[in-house]
This record gives C-alpha cells, structure tokens and sequence, in this order.
C-alpha cells in the first residue's frame, strides 16, 4: 500500500505498535484538518490526463500523480512528494503486472475489507475516511487503488514462496535468546556490494552473490571483497564498525543471528546491486534487545560523486554541524528541498542506509554512499534513534515473525528484478 502499506504489508502485528499508531493516526487527522478546506487542485487541470511514465504497457497519467500526492500530503508523508508518489506508482505498475501474470487478483470484499482496515487505523470507517479526503480533492478511487494494489501484490508473494519459507527450532531458540533481558548484541561485519544496473547485471551478480555465500573464511571473504566491491569499504577489505544487531534492517539482521563467525549471508537485494554480508564476531550487550528501533536521519546530496572537491565540501559540513538542524544553511544554495529527512522503522530504511546509520552514533555522519549514477555524494547523518522495549512472544509469534522477515527481503528482492527487467519511458508532461 505504498507509503504505509508496502512496507508494513508482511509484517506481524505488534501489541508495541498500537501506541505508533495512535501518533500516527493523530499526524494523519492534522494533515486531514489541515487540507479539508482546500478543494480540488487546479494543478495540470488543463493537461490532466497527459502521460507523464510508462512502465512496461502501463501508462501513468499526470492525475494519478497528482491525486497520489495529494493522498501522501494528507497522510503527511516525509521527502519529497512528487518523487515519493512516482516511485509508488511505478512500483505498484510493476506489483499489479506481475499479479495479472501470476493469475492473482482480489474481490471487491477483500478491497472493501483492506480499506475499513487502512481506515481503522485512524479510528475511522472507510466511508467516513472517503468523505474527508474528498475534501482535499481526492478521489475514492485513489483510496481503493492504494489498497487494492497492495493486497494483490501481498497474495503474490505469499503464492510465490509458498512452503519455502522454513524456520528451524534452532533459529528460534537464538532468537528467543537474543530478545531476552541483558542478551542484546552487537556484531563486527564485512560487506561486498555487487553492482547490477540491469537484468544482465542483475543475474551475473546474483550468481557471484550466491558463490560468495559458500565463504566460510575471513581472509577468503577479505580478498573477494578487494577484488569484486563497489562499496568504499572495498579499501577495508569490506569490514565494518561494530553495530547492534537491532540496529540492522530485519530481514538482514534474521540472516545474522544465524551465522556462525566467517560465514556470510544469502545474497541481500539493494539498490542498483547485490550485497552479502560476513559475520567476523558478535559480543553480548548488557541491556535488552528492542522490539523496534525508530531512525531518524538526514541525507544532504552534495553534487560530484567521491571528488576531492565533494569530499572537501562534506568534510567542512561535518567539521561545523552536531545535528541534522545545522545541516540547513550549510550547504551554499541550500533548501529543505535538497535535504532528505525523515523518521522511519528500521525494517523501512534502505539497506545501504540502514547499515551505514548502524555504524553511527546520534550527530555522527557518514559519506560512504553516492547516488545510484556515482554523480553525488550523500552526507548521511544520524538524528536519532530510538527503541521500544521488548515483549514476550511465543515460538509459533516468533516463527511467524523470521518468515515474514524472510518474506519481506524475497518481496523486494523480487520487485527490484522486476524493476531491473522492465521497460520504463518518462515523459514531459509539460
């Protein structure tokens, strides 16, 4: 369901979470509040159904944008609005046809139920909830569409993998250790990352990825690194600071706790690439591992990829700024605009993100990643991060919890090979 719903379609439902979405529901009706007087927006009246993308044989038109972002306003989604709804469009382009190929689809019931479910969430019915947001323009056929594309892609996966998603007791009795009080940990890694810019590159990556996964040795695993990463810590032979395991993306952290120290991951999809990961060590923490971890960060994009120039302008940002509110102002030209913040589960971060953040502590930056084309440096920083406290689960709670997590890395692992491999033609929609 895009915004709130790709994300947390695979998920367990957590009694911790109820309290997150009560602020969630409170932000949401302050947005609805705050844009119920406004109408229909004039915007691309007079050119409303001009293509602005086409994926594959779907076109996108300039209202379903400007009716998705509208929607994402209303649910004050954070970053860039245009470019959020795009990516959501295009993905749920790509989710829909894959549903219709793999015979997959779902009843106006199951929609009708999605929708009182979505709605719920603000203490709303569906109804009730089409009538408020008509007042900001929108119509209900947005609404139903946000879910409907997500419920299909939802049955795709399960479909896909069904009975393949297997978790051992053993992986469970780690688990359960590891949530217990005073048996959080923390873990030394290293990493590869693969380039895969296209299906070609795509497969040849997933092939060396699935090779690299038989390591089982640090100086094997080193030496591929030096030889085959993209990622700055090539120089490093891969290795990483020491991070909290909590502090991983789920489905990547379910994949640790099992290794045993030089072993490596199962190949982890990122953007435009192909990432494993190898254990080198793990120590006990004296406190509790979170249910959730909540990131906040900043990313400031600083034009000329890893030049001494980009590198300089970076080093003199972090040389003046303690938080992410110094970052506005610093950056010659700057706007809001130009800097990406937001506050996200850690299971939503993207992978590359979620490992560098890891590594940092609040006020701490990195500059370890550029934009998918190299042309851009990202000045990623570390706001804050906060955690909730543990609950007891029960094996079946947990079991289910490492299969959706599992479930989750094939989804977008799947949606990234359907996005490498799909036609995709932009527009000017002037």
């Amino acid at each position: 369901m895009g915004f709130l719903r790709q994300s947390k379609a695979l998920r367990t439902p957590r009694k911790s979470t109820a309290s997150a979405w009560t602020c969630a529901a409170t932000g949401v009706m302050l947005g609805l509040v705050s844009v119920a007087g406004l109408g229909t927006a004039p915007a691309q009246a007079q050119n409303l159904f001009a293509p602005i993308k086409k994926v594959n044989e779907r076109v996108i038109t300039a209202y379903e944008l400007s009716q998705r972002m509208a929607f994402l306003t209303v649910l004050r989604a954070p970053g860039n609005l245009r470019e959020l709804a795009e990516k959501q469009l295009t993905d749920e382009a790509l989710q829909r046809q894959a549903a219709k190929t793999a015979g997959v689809s779902v009843t106006a019931e199951e929609v009708l139920a999605g929708m009182e479910e979505f709605a719920g969430r603000f203490n709303l019915k569906a109804e009730e909830f089409n009538k408020i947001i008509a007042q900001a323009g929108i119509a209900p056929e947005t609404f139903r569409d946000f879910v409907s594309g997500g419920l299909a892609w939802r049955t795709v996966v399960r479909e896909r993998w069904k009975g393949r998603i297997n978790v051992t007791e053993d992986e469970i009795d780690r688990q359960l250790s590891l949530t217990a009080p005073g048996q959080n940990v923390r873990v030394l890694l290293s990493e590869i990352i693969l380039p895969a810019q296209n299906p070609e590159a795509m497969q040849i990556a997933n092939a060396r990825a699935s090779e690299l996964s038989e390591i089982t040795t640090l100086g094997a695993f080193a030496s591929a690194a030096r030889q085959s990463s993209v990622a700055p810590s090539r120089g490093r032979s891969g290795r990483l600071n020491w991070m909290e395991i909590s502090n991983l993306p789920p489905a990547v952290a379910a994949q640790v706790v099992a290794l045993e120290p030089g072993h490596v991951t199962d190949p982890v999809p990122v953007k435009n690439g192909v990432a494993v990961f190898q254990l080198r060590a793990i120590e006990e923490l004296d406190r509790p591992t979170p249910s959730d971890v909540t990131v906040e960060y900043a990313a400031l994009i600083i034009p000329g990829g890893r030049s001494a120039e980009a590198l300089t302008q970076a080093a003199e940002i972090r040389s003046k700024a303690d938080s992410c509110n110094d970052l506005y102002g610093l950056f010659p030209g700057s706007t809001e605009a130009q800097i990406q913040r937001e506050a996200v589960s850690i299971g939503e971060l993207p992978t590359r993100y979620a490992v560098e953040l890891a590594q940092l502590d609040e006020g701490e930056a990195s500059t370890a990643l550029t934009s998918a084309n190299g042309q851009n440096l990202v000045f990623l920083m570390l706001c804050s991060r906060s955690r909730d406290l543990p609950e007891e689960v029960s094996r079946d709670e947990l079991r289910v919890r490492l299969q959706n997590q599992r479930l989750q890395s094939y989804s977008l692992a799947f949606l990234e090979e359907l996005r490498a491999a799909a036609f995709i033609e932009e527009y000017d929609a002037q």
